[in-house]
């Protein structure tokens, strides 16, 4: 059996975003057959994104909610049978918190509604202390109507454990920050432009970190990024849609295999995970698997490679798909019982099952 979190949408985010479902739900996998059981609920509202401890003992989770709502950021202890405990919460200032990681002792969280990213340190029992920085963006870009202005959406951890880049929706930059000793400081000179319009939402390095892959929200391209003397550089970009498609691009997650062989890119609007092989600095699309459900907003892969699991927001599809070698999906499973579901976060694989 393999662990993981599943987060949802709970309340009324927008008009067009109405969550139903519970809080946090505790999923066990069965890695021979695909077939996923709920074991456990913790109650939250809008825990949009999760984040583990590497140590697999504290979970982590924002409540996106608008900043005249007062979101914060909460800290969970994981017991013996992945249940979670509530730990504490810290106000977080800013609206739409969207994304959340964690380095060593720290939380790092990404606010879409006031374009800011703010650090959480953390003492010894995994409790959130008070925002020790928080670091406002500016700017905005030429989409009039989703980049009026900055727009965080992802905390990215470089490979190296130092660097920090914050993904900008509204100014089309990805924004670089590293710890100086103990200081957590921005470093404008390392900052990476991406196509304008683009709109980056979300990215992935590769093992050893001289590559990257940034999704755009707006385009649906995939940016790739390369280390050239020392700061990320945009190298190429691909269409991780056919050129036939109609519709209004709404990228949503993208995430590279373990064995670094395969980038897989994911669109609301089309439903359909597009599959690349990764050749040297190049893509190349060798699959669109669609999904079957509606609003396909996250998925994730388990650490030892063997599955991805998607999750549809509207139709509240989760699904367990089994990775072929040549790295295209076989549905195993598939189930409705989580409501709204948004995000997936997997244990750290180090920690072996433990039986519920």
């Amino acid at each position: 059996m393999s662990t993981f979190f599943i987060g949802s949408y709970t309340q009324m985010l927008t008009p067009e975003i109405i969550g139903f479902g519970e809080g946090i739900s505790t999923v066990q996998l069965d890695d021979n057959t695909g077939e996923l059981k709920v074991a456990h609920t913790m109650k939250a509202v809008n825990p949009s994104c999760l984040t583990i401890s590497n140590d697999n003992n504290y979970l982590y989770c924002n409540t996106e909610v608008g900043v005249v709502e007062n979101p914060k950021v909460r800290a969970y202890k994981i017991k013996d049978d992945f249940s979670l405990e509530f730990l504490n919460e810290q106000p977080i200032s800013g609206g739409y918190p969207c994304h959340i990681e964690n380095l060593d002792n720290n939380i790092f969280v990404a606010c879409y509604e006031t374009g800011n990213m703010l650090q959480f340190p953390l003492d010894s029992n995994g409790k959130l202390l008070e925002c020790a920085n928080n670091h406002q963006h500016t700017g905005s870009s030429i989409n009039k109507e989703r980049q009026e202005g900055p727009h965080t959406h992802q905390v990215a951890i470089h490979p190296n454990k130092r660097e920090i880049y914050v993904c900008d929706l509204g100014t089309d930059t990805i924004k670089a920050y590293c710890f100086k000793k103990t200081e957590f400081i921005a470093e404008p000179n390392y900052d990476i432009d991406v196509s304008k319009g683009g709109g980056p939402r979300h990215m992935v390095f590769t093992e050893n970190g001289n590559l990257a892959y940034v999704l755009n929200e707006l385009t649906g391209a995939v940016s790739i990024l390369k280390n050239i003397d020392n700061k990320f550089e945009q190298v190429h970009t691909y269409d991780s849609l056919p050129s036939n498609y109609k519709g209004i691009p709404s990228a949503s997650a993208i995430r590279i295999h373990p064995n670094g062989l395969f980038l897989y890119a994911a669109n609301r609007t089309f439903d359909a995970i597009t599959i690349f092989s990764i050749e040297g600095e190049k893509l190349k699309v060798i699959d669109y698997h669609f999904t079957k459900g509606k609003e396909l907003r996250e998925f994730n892969i388990s650490p030892d490679g063997n599955w991805l699991i998607a999750c549809h927001q509207d139709s509240n599809d989760t699904i367990a798909y089994q990775i072929k070698p040549d790295g295209k999906l076989i549905e195993k499973y598939r189930t409705k019982e989580i409501k709204t579901p948004v995000c997936i976060t997997f244990l750290n694989q180090f920690i072996k099952s433990r039986i519920i």
